[in-house]
């Protein structure tokens, strides 16, 4: 199987990979903010807005448009 940018574009891997990372962010922001022992109202408005950006991420990967591309079979590498 040839990895062409209409492949990519079907199985989304970008949107993927960004809420992969979100999602690590987010928990690597949560763990942090669980641990301080008296948290300031800048720390919690900062996972206030990891959390929105996190909604935000999601709202575009649910609504994004899914290409209609057809995939056409590659042709065989011929090496030579």
């Amino acid at each position: 199987m040839k990895f062409t940018p209409e492949l990519l574009d079907r199985w989304r891997i970008l949107p993927r990979m960004i809420l992969g990372m979100y999602g690590l962010s987010f928990y690597q922001t949560t763990q942090w903010f669980m641990a301080l022992p008296d948290p300031s109202n800048a720390q919690s408005g900062f996972v206030s807005v990891m959390v929105g950006a996190g909604a935000g991420f999601f709202g575009i990967y649910v609504n994004g448009k899914q290409t209609n591309t057809p995939i056409k079979p590659s042709e065989p590498a011929i090496c030579k």
